[in-house]
């Protein structure tokens, strides 16, 4: 659909009211996917001769929109559509993957490296595990409508899990699969926030120095450590929420 379909409307309505019109529009086309997530608003000069109207008129009503978290500003870049906030449990163990499908949106998986080893003085240190022998170390990414949600960095205690020597973490994310075959007695949750390095913005495709939240997880059965992970997210797209009970790991 044109920008120009409702132009005559838009023209002959009262000057008052004539950024509300707009505003409605783009709004309308955003919330019924039209102009999709990450989708680039028009520039003001364009909007102008499509909707015929002043720069300011304009702008009030890209700024209403940028007010209502539909869109985002950028300055010399333009205006986009607003990716979606996404929600993080701090006291829940989630599934990632019905995280982001109870969403409403695609569930992407990618495996970066998956390695079995002894347990080197790092790898117990972080499980908190003085005796433990052999590891799985994997390191993975998960992505919403295709884009990077969190990246994991896993450890699981093979000792205390050897199922999950046979797991297929190729095509199965660790958290999904551990969530439906281990359980577990107690966890505990770190919260912070760092700055992304080369590395991470490469990971979840955002600049470098960008905010992210950062939830470090550890679960036991019975006092004996299981599996350690750090998960790390784009901090300007998540928002943390507190919610907890017993279950499975994940």
């Amino acid at each position: 659909m044109s920008l120009a379909t409702d132009r005559g409307k838009l023209q002959s309505a009262d000057k008052p009211t004539l950024y509300k019109r707009i505003r409605i529009d783009i709004e309308r086309r955003i919330l019924t996917g039209e102009w999709p997530p990450g989708h680039r608003i028009p520039f003001e000069h364009e909007l102008m001769l499509r909707y015929g109207c002043s720069r300011m008129t304009v702008s009030k009503a890209l700024s209403e929109l940028a007010q209502a978290d539909l869109i985002e500003r950028r300055r010399k870049a333009g205006s986009f559509v607003r990716r979606p906030t996404f929600l993080s449990a701090v006291l829940k163990i989630a599934d990632i993957r019905a995280e982001i499908n109870a969403l409403g949106r695609s569930y992407g998986y990618e495996l970066i490296q998956c390695s079995r080893r002894t347990a080197n003085a790092t790898d117990r240190a972080r499980l908190g595990a003085g005796k433990t022998g052999k590891v799985i170390a994997i390191a993975c990414r998960h992505s919403a409508d295709g884009v990077p949600f969190a990246i994991e960095d896993r450890l699981i205690d093979l000792d205390a899990v050897p199922e999950a020597a046979a797991a297929d973490f190729a095509t199965e994310p660790p958290g999904s699969w551990l969530l439906h075959h281990v359980p577990w007695t107690e966890a505990e949750h770190s919260i912070s926030a760092i700055v992304a390095d080369e590395q991470a913005a490469a990971a979840l495709d955002i600049a470098i120095g960008a905010p992210c939240l950062v939830i470090d997880r550890h679960t036991w059965r019975s006092a004996r450590p299981l599996t350690a992970v750090r998960l790390l997210y784009p901090g300007e797209s998540h928002k943390l929420i507190a919610r907890f009970k017993g279950g499975l790991e994940g």
